[in-house]
């Protein structure tokens, strides 16, 4: 029988009337993943830079997440080709590429997406999950309908090109990374610097005259509602790890740090 692929994030946000909100998924874990795709978030992102995430590890959590209306989208490592190749074939929809500073970079990477003569993916489709095992009809005559890619601007030379990087054919929208781009500034772990922020907005702008939508990452509450009051189509705004982490801080804090009264004392002997 046909199968049907789901819409990709870019479509998603198209007909999206608000900002759409996601989470990163950080721990490698599917269970994680799940966890988080049944929170009710717009959508996740797989991380493999910053991640303990393989290949084997990102299908896992795809299959874990499968069974959710959340959109996911999977950070790569880098704009290899060879890399991006195999993570399509996994499945994946929509790709997201860290540390594009010029539009060139984004051309290339957006010929790693497509298949010849608009790019230079390899076919291989029959054999993967990407198409289904060719159970999706027409998936390699139509795969630019079924994938979508975003570059994420993380340095002070991606901020002087934003337009252009925008404007380039192929790439669906545009992330900013506020950690790096505020250590590309000299403020290194000042994300919420004026300066940043600033720049970050400023780059919001460009990337909406280019038709293209803004994102970013804000994990600070009144943060991510300014970005999105100022034009942001999307927000990452929490990590798998993250509230793993200030969760069971919290746990410590209130059961270790705090005084309690002391329980009764067992008699001697047991």
């Amino acid at each position: 029988m046909p199968l049907q692929l789901n819409p990709t994030f870019a479509y998603e946000l198209s007909q999206a009337q608000r900002p759409l909100y996601g989470g990163w998924v950080s721990s490698g874990s599917a269970v994680a993943a799940e966890i988080m795709a049944g929170s009710g978030l717009d959508m996740l992102l797989i991380d493999m830079e910053h991640a303990p995430n393989g290949l084997d590890s990102v299908l896992a959590q795809l299959h874990a997440a499968s069974g959710y209306p959340t959109s996911v989208m999977v950070r790569v490592p880098a704009g290899d080709p060879v890399i991006i190749k195999q993570v399509l074939d996994l499945g994946v929809q929509n790709l997201l590429v860290p540390m594009v500073s010029t539009a060139e970079q984004a051309a290339q990477i957006a010929a790693m997406v497509q298949y010849p003569p608009r790019g230079i993916r390899g076919v291989g489709s029959a054999l993967a999950r990407s198409g289904r095992w060719n159970r999706v009809p027409n998936y390699v005559q139509e795969a630019a309908e079924h994938v979508c890619v975003f570059v994420q601007i993380e340095t002070q030379e991606g901020l002087a090109n934003t337009a252009e990087i925008a404007a380039v054919e192929g790439i669906d929208g545009v992330l900013l990374g506020p950690s790096d781009l505020a250590a590309s500034m000299g403020l290194l772990g000042q994300q919420t610097h004026p300066d940043v922020v600033s720049a970050v907005k400023s780059a919001f702008a460009q990337i909406d005259a280019a038709g293209k939508p803004a994102g970013v990452n804000a994990f600070d509450p009144s943060a991510a509602h300014d970005y999105a009051a100022a034009g942001a189509r999307w927000i990452l705004v929490g990590a798998d790890v993250v509230l793993m982490a200030r969760g069971s801080e919290k746990l410590a804090a209130d059961f270790i740090d705090q005084p309690t009264t002391p329980a009764a004392e067992l008699p001697s002997g047991t």
